[in-house]
């Protein structure tokens, strides 16, 4: 198993790079999602990969974060989704966007990717709903925003504040998704805000 490789980008394609480490090229395939913010090519980048096995080849999947090759791997899991439709989804998506549609229960957003179905996309949410922690999307102590505190401070008392904002969110016409997006954004910078707060904050990065 190859966990991660460190080297050089020597070239960067649609859908997968050439990384030089050593005088060896390997060919690893991205995510459009990760692509969008690699360096550029000549420059060092770091890769946590994914090595799929197949009778007729041998396939690198590469992530710039461990999170996010961790939940390509939990992705996979799920009965009909290979790397290749794994690699669709998440080049539509981005890791924090699903998370957020698979806890939002929004198939549709999904759905939306190259080669996924409404079935896949519902069976998607079923399998892994239960494996993602909403607090974590609630709190700054889960997965950070930019401007958080980065776990410094926990947020469990205003968590009912923010489940009672993504509601309010979704009544007003937004979709789940879209609402816990805003809600997190507001509560990753402010962790003591009431429910009026974060509605009103929220509503301004909608």
């Amino acid at each position: 198993m190859i966990g991660y490789i460190k080297g050089t980008i020597d070239s960067i394609f649609e859908n997968y790079v050439w990384l030089d480490n050593n005088g060896v090229g390997y060919e690893i395939f991205v995510p459009a999602s990760e692509l969008d913010r690699m360096p550029h090519a000549g420059e060092e980048v770091r890769l946590y990969t994914y090595l799929h096995v197949r009778e007729d080849a041998m396939q690198l999947y590469g992530f710039l974060t461990r999170d996010a090759c961790d939940f390509f791997k939990m992705l996979i899991t799920v009965s009909g989704v290979g790397p290749k439709a794994g690699l669709s989804i998440l080049s539509t998506l981005d890791v924090d966007a699903l998370r957020f549609a698979i806890l939002a229960e929004d198939s549709k957003a999904i759905a939306k990717s190259p080669g996924i179905g409404k079935k896949t996309a519902e069976k998607i949410v079923l399998e892994l709903r239960d494996k993602i922690d909403s607090d974590d999307f609630l709190s700054p102590d889960g997965v950070a925003a930019p401007g958080s505190a980065g776990g410094a401070v926990t947020a469990d008392t205003s968590s009912d504040a923010a489940r009672d904002a993504i509601e309010a969110l979704v009544a007003l016409g937004y979709s789940s998704s879209d609402a816990m997006r805003a809600v997190k954004s507001v509560v990753a910078l402010n962790a003591d805000a009431d429910t009026e707060s974060i509605l009103k904050n929220a509503l301004k990065t909608i």
